[in-house]
């Protein structure tokens, strides 16, 4: 009987080749994705621009405010290995731009559920006229009102989305406060976490979006903010981060500027911030697409870190009696390899961390993933003078450790 089914099911596939039904070709991330909003005009100092964009450290162009030359576009992003989301150039995909630096196509920003089904069809389209495209659609964040949303939750929103327009990467846009009187930072997280779930539950990666520049309620991010944002994603199983903008925006919503280059086309300091921070990140892309989520679990300064990290491949986080009580977001994860892996990240953005870590498995059987080389590295201890294992955590940041399989 087990022969007979193989053979029908062969069979059947053979008859809808035959009929040109061909299996639908999705798209495959095939690196970790580094962006950007608002991208550089394609005027006369064009490429010197994108050059500038490549060597911050940015591999993604999502491109849609300038009007678009495609053939010297494409020229361009080939000479500087960047890849390219385009807005839809129209509403028939049959002839959009097909070159292997274009990944594909923005159709939508920020939709409402009552546009779901609309955008199915269209995401469909581009699947049929484009095999291996993208059709890219990004979400509001989750202090969106009901009436944007079109939803009674967020969950159900993103949801929705997901189960009825069957997207092959999972994006929304939320930009935390960093205000001495308002701390939007656990609401970014639990938008994260809310990112995360339905992408497991999809089977999909996730991006998003994260704020660079002061605009409206939101003070000028400082390098550690950047970095915070940027760990947190990771955490939480990330498979792409985008500023929130590349070239300053022009509009009344953005007096002040300040995005990382300047109306005038001059650097601002985050520039040189996203190109430390950006760096690192494609020293540890190539690790960061082989995990998969396994839990996040975050210690506040009130908790017994022991009882909050069962299960995460750390045992415990402890402190030196004059540091501040601990704080810390840990990210667990699965490696394609069978091994297991944890990310460490310093929760505060105005204080270093110095902790003492456990981990689940002798030391000598950790490796960390140096941020400077990608080399997997013996993990070393930073205060050899104290007991324990020290480890030392700049404001935001998070590092990245390798567990071998439970027994």
């Amino acid at each position: 009987m087990g022969s007979r089914f193989w053979s029908w099911l062969v069979g059947g596939l053979l008859s809808l080749t035959a009929w040109g039904q061909s299996p639908i070709v999705r798209f495959q991330q095939d690196r970790f994705v580094i962006g950007s909003w608002v991208e550089p005009p394609l005027d006369a100092r064009a490429d010197d621009r994108y050059r500038e964009m490549a060597a911050a450290g940015f591999n993604t162009v999502i491109a849609g405010f300038s009007e678009l030359n495609f053939p010297r576009f494409e020229d361009i992003l080939r000479r500087h290995d960047l890849r390219a989301l385009i807005s839809a150039p129209s509403s028939n995909p049959t002839n959009w731009p097909t070159s292997p630096v274009i990944w594909g196509y923005s159709l939508k920003d920020e939709p409402g559920a009552a546009e779901f089904p609309q955008l199915a069809a269209r995401v469909a389209a581009v699947r049929e006229a484009q095999p291996g495209k993208l059709a890219f659609i990004n979400l509001f964040p989750d202090y969106a009102s009901a009436q944007q949303l079109g939803t009674a939750t967020y969950e159900e929103h993103v949801s929705r989305f997901l189960r009825e327009v069957n997207v092959d990467v999972l994006c929304m846009d939320h930009y935390p406060i960093f205000h001495p009187d308002r701390d939007g930072r656990d609401g970014y997280c639990r938008n994260l976490a809310v990112l995360r779930q339905q992408a497991l539950t999809a089977g999909i990666p996730f991006w998003n979006f994260f704020n660079t520049m002061p605009y409206g309620p939101h003070t000028d991010p400082t390098e550690s903010q950047l970095r915070w944002q940027v760990f947190a994603s990771l955490c939480y199983g990330a498979k792409g981060v985008l500023y929130f903008c590349y070239y300053t925006p022009r509009g009344d919503e953005f007096p002040k500027g300040g995005a990382i280059i300047a109306r005038d086309d001059q650097p601002t300091r985050h520039y040189e911030q996203a190109q430390r921070l950006n760096a690192k990140l494609m020293k540890l892309g190539p690790t960061l697409m082989k995990l998969t989520s396994t839990g996040v679990y975050r210690i506040q300064p009130t908790d017994s870190p022991a009882e909050v990290l069962k299960g995460s491949g750390l045992l415990n986080v402890t402190r030196d009696p004059v540091d501040p009580p601990p704080d810390y977001l840990i990210g667990s994860f699965r490696h394609a390899d069978g091994r297991r892996a944890v990310l460490l990240m310093n929760y505060r953005f105005a204080f270093s961390a110095w902790p003492t870590v456990v981990f689940d498995a002798p030391v000598d059987q950790v490796r960390e993933l140096d941020q400077r080389t990608g080399r997997e590295l013996p993990v070393r201890d930073e205060s050899p003078d104290l007991p324990g294992l020290q480890i030392s955590l700049a404001d935001g940041e998070g590092r990245l450790f390798l567990l071998p399989p439970l027994p």
